[in-house]
């Protein structure tokens, strides 16, 4: 029973903790002005590449390494790339359609801000239930590492989620709690994963692909082409690149920890 407590209480702890790192993506947002096109495009590209970087060498690897135990794994995670991919073009289009940013939720709020917001909520939960599986292995650090990776790459997440609300005239604070709702599923999903991890392993690959594929989607769809058209083709193409060796420096620190 304490060990079960202790599973409970750490894979809680760390969603929770990863849940809160999506707020920090405001931080940089604040210091950007509406009229600052450059910056404003430099910003979404750099966190473009983040999330690129995040998706292929964070959620899609850790999707195929399972093929130890699931051979099928790194075939799951291609059908989540596209299944994610699948779900963000089919949210955009019922977005547009049912018009919710004339919602009274969303009063002031663009359809794309709408349509980040719903993107990265849908894509936390697979890595929520990964937070719960990490931890679920009985290899204490392997769970530490995994909600680490997960934390730190909620971070271009939560900017992504704030650029187009402070472009709408947004408060930090409104894009801070804007970006921690869509991490929310994260510590919901972490415990139960954990408790459960022999239903939810064999589906993780999937998952973690469904969230990839939804967010290269977003950046390619989204986040590039208004970076490319406030910047240009130069600028953005090294926000980029910037982005994706941050973060895969990031990512690769992070797996350096030492494991037992």
């Amino acid at each position: 029973m304490s060990e079960q407590i202790s599973l409970i209480y750490w894979t809680s702890l760390t969603g929770i903790i990863s849940c809160l790192a999506t707020g920090l993506g405001a931080i940089p947002v604040h210091f950007l002005k509406n009229d600052s096109k450059r910056l404003r495009s430099l910003s979404a590209a750099f966190a473009s590449g983040m999330m690129i970087s995040a998706a292929v060498f964070s959620l899609a690897q850790e999707g195929i390494s399972l093929r130890t135990k699931f051979p099928l794994a790194p075939y799951e995670v291609i059908l989540g790339l596209l299944l994610g991919a699948a779900f963000f073009w089919w949210t955009s289009l019922f977005v547009e359609s049912q018009h919710l940013e004339h919602h009274s939720l969303a009063q002031g709020i663009s359809q794309k801000g709408i349509l980040m917001f719903i993107a990265m909520f849908i894509h936390s939960i697979p890595e929520g239930i990964a937070i719960g599986v990490g931890f679920a292995t009985g290899n204490f650090h392997f769970g530490l590492i995994m909600a680490i990776a997960i934390g730190v790459h909620n971070i271009p997440e939560g900017i992504a989620v704030s650029l187009p609300l402070k472009k709408d005239g947004a408060s930090t604070v409104k894009c801070a709690w804007a970006s921690i709702l869509t991490s929310v599923p994260q510590p919901i999903l972490a415990a139960p994963a954990a408790l459960l991890g022999w239903f939810f392993e064999p589906v993780l690959g999937i998952g973690l692909g469904f969230a990839g594929g939804a967010m290269i989607y977003l950046v390619i769809a989204e986040m590039l082409p208004e970076a490319i058209e406030e910047g240009g083709k130069t600028l953005a193409a090294w926000g980029v690149m910037l982005g994706l060796c941050s973060m895969l420096l990031i990512t690769n620190l992070i797996n350096l920890l030492p494991t037992p």
